[in-house]
C-alpha cells in the first residue's frame, strides 16, 4: 500500500493517483524499462530513440527523437495524460514547453542507488502498482548489500571514470555514476568540482590522482582500441565498463550492481603510472 508521501515527485509536485485508461510518454531510457516492468508498456504511448529496452517490446511504441530534441509536435498530437521526465536526461526548455498540453509531468532525479526506492514508490503510487514496487525494492536491497559484501575486502580505488571523448568527460561523486561505483569500492575523481559532468583537460590533476582510469560504453561507446591508446598514453590502467550497469536507475539497477561487483572482483590490481606527464587524446 502506498503512502502519502510516495506521490512527491523529485520537483516537488505531488500528484494524484491516475485514472485509468493512461498515456504515458517516456523521455528516459531507464524509466521506459521501469514502465514496462511495472506491467504498464501497453499504456504507453511515446518513447525517444534511445529507450531500447525491454526489446522487442519497446518496438511498439512510436518513436519522437532524442532525450535532448523529442518531437514536441509530434508528442502533443500522440496526447499524452503523463509525461516522464529527467533533469539530467532531458532540457528544462524542452519539459516547460511540453507543460502546455501535458497534464501530468513527473520529474525524476535519483543520485544513487537507493534513490530506486523511492523512485519505485513513485511510480507505484501514480500507476496502481504499489505492490510490483514493493517487490523491486526488495530485489534492489538484496543486490545493493550483495554488491557491497561481495567487494567490502577490497582496498578502495581512485577513479576516472570517462563518459565522452573530444573533449574528455567524467562524473562527479555527486552523480548516480559515481555513487554507483562508490557502493563497490570506486571512488571517481575529481570528488566535485563546478558542474557535475566536467570537462577534463589535459594537465589536470585527475589524470594523476586516479589510480585507474574507467571507459563507460555510454553516452560515448568506448571501444577495447580507445582503451589500449589511453593505458599507452597514460601508463594507467585502463578498463572499459558497460555503462548501464552504473548509469541505468530502475529495474536494471539490481541485476546492474550484482554485475558490476562482479567484474570489480575481477579487475587486476592497478599499476601507477611511471610519469606524471599528460594523456595524449
Amino acid at each position: 500500500m502506498s503512502a502519502p508521501g510516495d506521490l512527491i515527485d523529485w520537483a516537488g509536485v505531488t500528484h494524484v493517483p491516475a485514472v485509468m485508461p493512461v498515456r504515458i510518454a517516456c523521455l528516459v531510457p531507464s524509466l521506459t524499462e521501469l514502465l514496462f516492468a511495472l506491467g504498464l508498456g501497453p499504456t504507453m504511448v511515446a518513447r525517444t530513440g534511445f529507450c531500447i529496452h525491454p526489446s522487442p517490446a519497446v518496438r511498439q511504441v512510436p518513436k519522437i527523437g532524442g532525450t535532448k530534441d523529442p518531437d514536441l509536435v509530434r508528442l502533443q498530437v500522440l496526447a499524452p495524460t503523463h509525461l516522464i521526465v529527467n533533469v539530467d536526461e532531458n532540457r528544462r526548455e524542452v519539459v516547460d514547453a511540453a507543460r502546455a498540453f501535458v497534464p501530468q509531468i513527473v520529474v525524476t532525479h535519483p543520485s544513487g542507488p537507493l534513490d530506486n526506492q523511492r523512485l519505485f514508490a513513485l511510480f507505484g503510487a501514480i500507476f496502481d502498482r504499489a505492490d510490483e514496487a514493493a517487490n523491486m525494492t526488495k530485489t534492489l536491497n538484496a543486490a545493493l548489500a550483495d554488491a557491497m559484501a561481495t567487494t567490502a575486502a577490497l582496498p578502495r580505488e581512485r577513479v576516472l571514470y570517462l563518459i565522452w571523448k573530444e573533449p574528455w568527460m567524467t562524473v562527479t561523486r555527486d552523480t548516480y555514476v559515481g555513487a554507483t561505483l562508490a557502493t563497490v569500492g570506486l571512488d571517481v575523481v575529481p570528488a566535485a568540482a563546478a558542474s557535475r559532468y566536467p570537462v577534463v583537460n589535459d594537465g589536470d590533476a585527475v589524470w594523476r590522482d586516479a589510480e585507474r582510469i574507467l571507459l563507460s560504453t555510454e553516452p560515448y561507446a568506448f571501444r577495447e582500441r580507445d582503451r589500449q591508446a589511453l593505458a599507452t598514453a597514460t601508463g594507467k590502467s585502463v578498463a572499459l565498463v558497460d555503462g548501464e550497469w552504473t548509469s541505468w536507475y530502475g529495474v536494471r539497477a539490481a541485476p546492474g550492481l550484482r554485475a558490476l561487483a562482479d567484474w570489480r572482483m575481477q579487475l587486476p590490481p592497478s599499476e601507477l603510472p611511471p610519469t606524471e606527464l599528460p594523456p595524449t587524446p
